[in-house]
């Protein structure tokens, strides 16, 4: 007897749709024949399959049985078939009726016991079965969790396997997981910007390119606060909606990381891999291509600290996704495409030994040695960074003397406001962010007068700027004029973010 269930292969951050057929009263020999490309994780699924079957009170098949996952050119990673194959053996052997499981889109691994497991990809899973107009998915609660934010679909959690068949058989009455409310976030125990003494001009500049979504590099000697200022930039930022928190989380599930690690709330991510990070590990990859870094970064904050420390190739893989909001890998099972529309935060000291320009201590570095230190970042990426600033270390007196910072709900309420009047003016073309401004974006939003382009045309060939940073100077002018309140570009905010560029100044 043949029964088809409806599962789904996780590709990317994207979940496609397989159909597990499962046929038995076949002639031959006794046992699970396993085809459709599985991996070594998906043919242990047969030991792990009669095990949980045995011990949920179901009886094995007791003939010859064929189990085909297609489509056959796809390759199947992992144990998330455990339970449709489970099911699919049940219905057909009997046990159970097969046109319900066409009602749902199936997924969980089982343990020997029957007990259910989670699995990635929750979140792309319940899409995957909305597109499909099917009415709903059953997976291992956590994942359900996950898919319940979803709109549109049931989400049934199946802690065992005999759950799983008694709701379906209609012995058991299991009421679908309803989405968590989307509460704000908690200020308490979470860092803030009230923590950070002193550094006006760099809590300005980390102000500016949250309200527009610029990328900012920090330059400064060791203990000047860069990093410190790095992790409370997620706390100035806007909340995501619920559109962005979905896509967060769907990043996030396809990566194995759900609502119980750490990310409990709608925030945005935040990001910090170290030096020593590989290629793969940054931008993505594997076998079946997975989200790296940047896509777990996704609409929140990567940061880089030690910058020059990191692999040359690691760092150039970057303008791909910095410029375009979006990474592509290739691979020979596979070739998808990831999102990595995020905020890249870098911090770099001025110089090997650390200490150029500190009023503390010597540098003990050539200019040489300077030259080289700084080379190791390519000017293709700087030109991406649009803020470039310095941080300059504080004495113990200043650090003594200086009144506590502003707190970071003051920070945000002046950065929604900035990101609201971008958001009005571009009516959603552009995500509502500067950051992301087009060619005719810029010539309708950031016009300079005649006075202003002779200003700015001086400060690029006197710096060597290159055309696009041009461009990003005139957007970080259009942020800075936002955050003013300004309908047009003033002369101030023009030669607020051509100082912005510390490294070509230097």
């Amino acid at each position: 007897m043949l029964s088809v269930i409806r599962s789904a292969a996780l590709v990317g951050v994207e979940a496609v749709p397989v159909e597990i057929e499962v046929n038995t009263g076949e002639k031959g020999e006794l046992g699970l024949w396993l085809v459709g490309l599985p991996d070594a994780a998906v043919k242990e699924s047969e030991e792990r399959v009669q095990s949980a079957l045995q011990n949920s009170g179901l009886r094995l098949p007791e003939t010859r049985t064929t189990i085909n996952l297609a489509p056959g050119d796809l390759k199947k990673e992992g144990a998330i078939y455990d339970l449709p194959i489970a099911l699919g053996i049940a219905a057909s052997t009997g046990q159970m009726d097969r046109k319900i499981l066409e009602r749902y889109l199936i997924a969980g691994e089982l343990g020997l016991s029957g007990a259910t497991r989670p699995v990635r990809g929750g979140v792309a899973m319940a899409i995957l079965a909305r597109k499909s107009g099917l009415r709903g998915v059953i997976l291992p609660r956590a994942s359900a969790e996950e898919a319940a934010l979803v709109g549109g679909i049931e989400a049934i959690p199946a802690d065992t396997l005999d759950g799983a068949l008694r709701f379906l058989t209609g012995e058991k009455q299991v009421t679908p997981l309803a989405p968590p409310p989307a509460e704000s976030v908690s200020s308490e125990g979470q860092p803030d910007f009230a923590e950070v003494k002193g550094q006006l001009a760099i809590r300005r500049a980390v102000e500016v390119a949250a309200a527009g979504g610029h990328n900012l590099l920090m330059i400064g000697p060791p203990g000047s606060g860069k990093s410190l200022i790095a992790k409370r930039i997620p706390t100035i930022l806007p909340r995501p909606d619920a559109e962005e928190f979905l896509e967060i989380l769907g990043v996030h599930s396809a990566a194995g990381a759900g609502l119980t690690d750490g990310r409990r709330g709608w925030q945005r991510p935040f990001r910090s891999p170290h030096h020593t990070i590989s290629d793969i590990g940054l931008i993505g990859g594997g076998s079946i291509p997975g989200p790296g870094e940047v896509s777990l970064a996704h609409l929140g904050v990567l940061f880089l600290d030690e910058l020059p420390e990191f692999r040359r190739s690691a760092l150039e893989v970057l303008r791909q996704p910095l410029e375009d909001g979006q990474v592509t890998v290739s691979r020979a099972a596979a070739k998808v495409t990831l999102p990595s529309r995020l905020m890249l935060v870098a911090a770099m000291n001025p110089c090997p030994c650390g200490h150029l320009g500190d009023r503390r201590r010597e540098c003990t570095c050539s200019p040489m040695q300077v030259r080289k230190y700084r080379g190791k970042i390519s000017g293709p990426l700087l030109d991406r960074i649009d803020i470039q600033v310095e941080a300059p270390a504080l004495s113990i007196e200043e650090l003594r003397d200086a009144a506590p910072g502003e707190p970071s709900a003051t920070m945000r309420a002046r950065v929604e406001a900035a990101r609201a009047r971008q958001r009005q003016r571009f009516g959603g073309r552009t995500g509502g962010c500067n950051a992301l401004l087009g060619g005719r974006e810029l010539r309708e939003y950031c016009a300079l007068e005649r006075a202003q382009g002779d200003l700015l045309q001086q400060a690029m060939e006197k710096l060597g700027l290159s055309a696009r940073a041009y461009d990003r100077i005139l957007r970080v002018a259009r942020t800075i004029a936002d955050l003013a309140e300004a309908d047009r570009i003033a002369t101030s905010h023009l030669l607020e973010a051509i100082h912005y560029r510390s490294l070509d100044r230097s």
